[in-house]
């Protein structure tokens, strides 16, 4: 496909700006304005920063067809020897995110430098906007639907895509992030990975426009229970139409999960003052670095947590056994070193239904 052949960038409001896609612009900024409140009253964000992320880089990654799950996600941090090559894939999407967040918010932008940075370490190698043409889709009966634009347009199609995302004609920044992710997947400019690193781009697009002070919202399991319209809703912009079908597909999709998102924050928070209360007047070493640590790190060991306190791994071990002893942890005792897991934490997080649609 030539660039001249793309579709027009970005789609006049003409095509997209109906009654409907604002009345769903409203109901995504209440909830999103909901979880972001909520979000703030969490003490330290690495708890939802880890624990949510770990979510988001499963369910990513699923749409791949890079099956793990979280506690495999969460056994790799504490063992980051294991070989199973799906678990390190969905572990350096984890890491990738979070390196996209911390530029994003050390620069306030988001640059195509940025977005290379994160390709990289989600595909664990150097890389570059590709040099080769991308691949071509087919329908069943094997005509072609959509051709990537040619290799050497690729970098001034991405340098247009990032003025967009830093200035947007005026669209409110929920049309400018769900536009951004589709002209993202039709440039495709990466050989591989372009779907996760869209992804990606979706949490760091809410961050740089201030809707979040953490990524704490991603879209991964919406697009997960919907695929089949993800894709279809995608395939229907790359031929410049369906415009406004898709933004009500992303503004759903930032509602439900938003909405689900709350509950699941709420839950984590009440758990939280729990534990503190529990800790606290049972134990003598409580601090709030350790009861933070067992949040954020809900699969722990010694070395881990002597590290987040500044004391000694045997002292770290001490306080861990106390909190397995009291029903608080669960110690494991695998063939090396032993490690806890804030079990009660890990339900919550591990048996989340399905999203509300």
């Amino acid at each position: 496909m030539a660039r001249s052949e793309l579709p027009a960038f970005p789609p006049p409001p003409s095509e997209w700006e109906t009654p409907a896609v604002l009345r769903a612009l409203a109901g995504a900024h209440r909830f999103l304005a909901e979880l972001k409140g909520l979000a703030q009253s969490i003490p330290d964000e690495r708890i939802l920063i880890s624990t949510l992320g770990l979510q988001e880089a499963q369910s990513s990654s699923a749409i791949e067809n890079i099956v793990t799950t979280q506690q495999a996600l969460h056994e790799y941090r504490l063992r980051p020897d294991d070989r199973d090559p799906a678990v390190k894939e969905a572990a350096q999407y984890a890491e990738a995110m979070e390196a996209g967040r911390r530029e994003v918010q050390t620069t306030g932008l988001l640059l195509c430098a940025t977005v290379i940075r994160v390709q990289q370490i989600l595909t664990g190698r150097q890389t570059e906007w590709r040099k080769l043409p991308g691949t071509v889709l087919k329908n069943s009966g094997g005509e072609t639907v959509f051709i990537p634009p040619p290799p050497d347009a690729v970098p001034d199609l991405m340098t247009e895509l990032e003025a967009y995302m830093h200035n947007g004609g005026g669209a409110d920044p929920l049309v400018q992030m769900a536009l951004t992710h589709c002209r993202f997947e039709t440039i495709h400019p990466f050989y591989d990975g372009n779907g996760r690193t869209g992804r990606i781009i979706n949490i760091l697009f809410l961050v740089k426009s201030g809707l979040l002070n953490a990524p704490v919202l991603y879209l991964s399991r919406y697009i997960n229970q919907t695929r089949a319209d993800y894709y279809r809703l995608l395939r229907q912009t790359q031929s410049g139409a369906g415009w406004e079908e898709w933004l009500l597909y992303m503004l759903r999709g930032i509602e439900a999960t938003a909405r689900h998102t709350v509950v699941l924050v709420e839950k984590m928070r009440d758990m939280h003052a729990e534990y503190k209360n529990r800790i606290r007047s049972a134990r003598a070493f409580y601090r709030r670095e350790l009861l933070d640590g067992i949040f954020a790190h809900p699969y722990t060991k010694a070395a881990l947590l002597a590290r987040e306190l500044g004391v000694s791994r045997a002292t770290a071990a001490r306080y861990l056994d106390a909190l397995a002893a009291d029903g608080i942890l669960r110690k494991i005792k695998p063939r090396r070193e032993n490690y806890y897991i804030n079990f009660a934490l890990a339900n919550l997080l591990f048996n989340q239904p399905d999203m509300d649609l």
